[in-house]
């Protein structure tokens, strides 16, 4: 009894590939966490092609013709012309002088209007005031009135000003949106912390100190992509800027594009070209600056 009783307690000796052997995880789900199953990649690449195909048309027309567009069966693959095409782009229109037109206009009003919105949602998520929700609801209820019915009126203020056939007249309308106030108004409601302003506030700093040292730095990805979301939009904005701009060497690109068509005709080769140089410097804004903007917009997405 005592032999046995001796035995049993005796450890075995242990397996030496029982120790190499790597163990097995539980299989979650049917596949590794993070694996993007292939017909998402599928997805993807034909939405890739059908933004980008009218893009490529638009230069073949604009480097072999018109007759790209009638010829049987159609042509797909550019032509030589297109320096040709550019050149008398230039020389049709001040076309130079109105890309640096829509350039100076669509980066002041990014820029102030980045920072103007900021201040604004700023005010309508943490500071306390009488109206303010009502406030609020009054500029979300701005969002609904079509920008067409606002026309009149303000072109009647701007004749008032004496700004028509100026800049200005282009700039100081845009440099506040209700869409940017609520952009980022939720912006500084999620991520703005109570505790910090109140800190802040104990150490003697004012609401603009709080926004400026504190709000802003933290929105900062917020306040850009909404600049960038402003800029694209004057850069393509066609009916204001044509309303109130008279002189050739004020003109916008948009207007400029307008100016390649004749009355009666129109010639796709040369619309197509500037058309497609209007849109160049859109897409080197977005090749530069595309991973900050994506960085800004998911922001706050994946907090918890």
């Amino acid at each position: 009894m005592m032999s046995d009783a001796v035995d049993t307690a005796v450890p075995r000796p242990l397996d030496p590939t029982a120790l190499s052997a790597p163990r097995k995880r539980p299989r979650r789900g049917g596949g590794r966490v993070g694996r993007v199953p292939w017909p998402v990649y599928v997805l993807l690449g034909i939405a890739v092609v059908i933004s980008v195909f009218p893009l490529y048309y638009m230069f073949v027309i604009a480097s072999v013709g018109a007759s790209a567009v009638t010829s049987i069966p159609p042509r797909f693959y550019p032509g030589l012309n297109f320096f040709d095409i550019a050149t008398k782009v230039f020389d049709t229109v001040p076309f130079f002088q109105s890309l640096l037109n829509s350039a100076i206009v669509s980066l002041s009003i990014a820029v102030i209007a980045s920072l103007l919105c900021a201040l604004a949602g700023f005010a309508f998520a943490k500071l306390q005031f009488r109206g303010r929700g009502a406030l609020f609801v009054i500029v979300l209820l701005t969002m609904t009135v079509p920008a067409q019915l606002s026309v009149i009126p303000q072109y009647l203020i701007i004749s008032w000003l004496d700004w028509v056939d100026t800049l200005q007249a282009i700039i100081v309308p845009g440099l506040a949106s209700a869409f940017g106030i609520f952009w980022m108004r939720q912006h500084m409601a999620t991520t703005l912390n109570d505790e910090l302003m109140h800190a802040a506030r104990i150490d003697g700093a004012n609401s603009w100190q709080i926004f400026w040292r504190i709000g802003f730095p933290v929105v900062r990805p917020a306040a850009f992509v909404l600049g960038l979301i402003t800029f694209t939009s004057v850069w393509n904005d066609f009916m204001w800027p044509f309303i109130v701009l008279k002189s050739p060497e004020l003109f916008t690109v948009q207007i400029a594009l307008k100016q390649l068509q004749a009355n009666r005709s129109i010639d796709l080769a040369l619309t197509m070209g500037g058309s497609f140089l209007a849109t160049l410097p859109l897409l080197i804004v977005f090749f530069v600056v595309g991973r900050r903007m994506v960085a800004g917009i998911m922001d706050g997405a994946f907090k918890g």
